[in-house]
């Protein structure tokens, strides 16, 4: 069964100060693009293949799924709408991806594993 990788784009995005605050879609697009890769490589204790959805939200909704990586963009909040795409994961492996500790402990709570930003950084 393929692992779920859960992608907290706006987390992810912010972790690194690179100016991503003037162009909140742009650095979703080329945080999607880098995924592809891992959708195929896989990330550290998962190997890939791996069915990856990254949650967008705010300035980044409406960025385009690609192939390897699912696009959604969370209607209100991006915390609660990655909480029910790892609830809906129930009886697979999920790892979700953030740096964010209140999420963390709320997947935990649906039995998703956590991994930070760096999962899916390239070095």
């Amino acid at each position: 069964m393929r692992t779920l990788v859960v992608v907290d784009g706006a987390n992810v995005v912010g972790s690194v100060p690179d100016g991503w605050w003037h162009d909140r879609r742009g650095a979703a697009e080329r945080l999607r693009d880098r995924l592809v890769a891992y959708a195929e490589e896989g990330i550290e204790g998962r190997p890939g293949p791996l069915d990856i959805v990254l949650v967008v939200e705010g300035a980044a909704r409406g960025v385009e799924s690609v192939p390897g990586v699912r696009v959604e963009s969370a209607p209100g909040s991006g915390d609660d709408h990655i909480v029910e795409v790892a609830a809906r994961a129930a009886g697979r492996p999920c790892v979700v991806v953030t740096a964010d500790r209140e999420l963390r402990r709320r997947v935990g709570e649906v039995g998703a594993e956590c991994a930070g930003p760096r999962a899916v950084r390239a070095p």
